[in-house]
């Protein structure tokens, strides 16, 4: 489902009046059009994580508006919002349930916008879990009984992935959801997530460190510093750049360097 995200005038600031004042995000006004996949970049402390979780609900905004789909949501409970937002984290722990099987935690987020219990997993729910797991090309379709606490990083995000997603949320949030995964294993993810994100259209935003990724995923990139986006490329510009194209143009355009955790791998996805 492909739906419309609009900030505007977007502000937030920390501890406010006190000497650990932090200007966390700085009047930002950005629209991620339907079926945007949109890489977010920026050193740590640049408000990436932040303003997901503006979006999230997670807190309010000082100033601003959030509209999605139309909808403006600035004040919405987080609870409100979930059901028309998927979001993956870098921990590959974080949002499931570990002692609870592969199927009831898909069951859990698959009937999040309805009142049933997701213990009453039927027939045509398993049978569409099946099918969705069988996507992955993990096996996980014939391990629906499996415990999510077993599995490795990269099946527990890979799974994490679907259930963010089986819903078809209006958008996707992924908060460096392939770093805490060894480099082959965060590539299978990161194609698993274009190959769902394609298939399913949603409006997307990726944070990442990595330039590769940051340019061979999604049709659009972005960079945060210092709470505010400091670039904006799509089209031809962005199809032309290399991860050093990428790294001279946020020098260019902001007061922070990229931190150590960036990762200049250049080999294509």
């Amino acid at each position: 489902m492909s739906s419309r995200l609009e900030l505007t005038g977007i502000s937030k600031t920390f501890q406010k009046g006190t000497l650990n004042e932090k200007v966390a995000l700085d009047n930002i006004t950005f629209t991620a059009n339907p079926g945007d996949f949109v890489t977010v970049l920026g050193s740590n402390g640049a408000g990436k994580s932040t303003l997901f979780n503006a979006v999230l609900g997670i807190f309010l905004t000082d100033k601003g508006r959030i509209l999605l789909d139309g909808e403006d949501i600035t004040f919405k409970k987080q609870h409100k919002r979930a059901g028309g937002i998927g979001c993956l984290f870098q921990n590959p722990l974080r949002g499931t349930a570990p002692n609870m099987t592969i199927e009831e935690n898909l069951a859990l987020a698959y009937h999040r916008h309805s009142s049933y219990s997701f213990f009453a997993v039927n027939r045509r729910d398993a049978d569409y879990f099946k099918e969705v797991l069988s996507t992955l090309g993990m096996g996980l379709e014939n391990r629906l009984k499996t415990k999510m606490g077993v599995l490795s990083g990269g099946q527990r995000q890979a799974a994490s992935l679907l259930m963010a997603t089986v819903a078809r949320p209006k958008l996707l949030l992924l908060d460096e959801h392939t770093a805490s995964l060894d480099p082959a294993t965060a590539e299978k993810v990161l194609a698993i997530t274009k190959q769902i994100v394609e298939r399913e259209k949603i409006t997307t935003l990726m944070i990442t460190h990595d330039m590769s990724y940051a340019l061979n995923a999604g049709n659009r990139t972005i960079a945060m510093d210092g709470g505010r986006i400091v670039f904006d490329i799509s089209g031809e510009r962005r199809e032309a750049m290399t991860p050093d194209d990428l790294i001279k143009a946020f020098r260019e355009n902001s007061v922070n360097s990229l931190d150590d955790r960036t990762v200049l791998t250049k080999k294509p996805l």
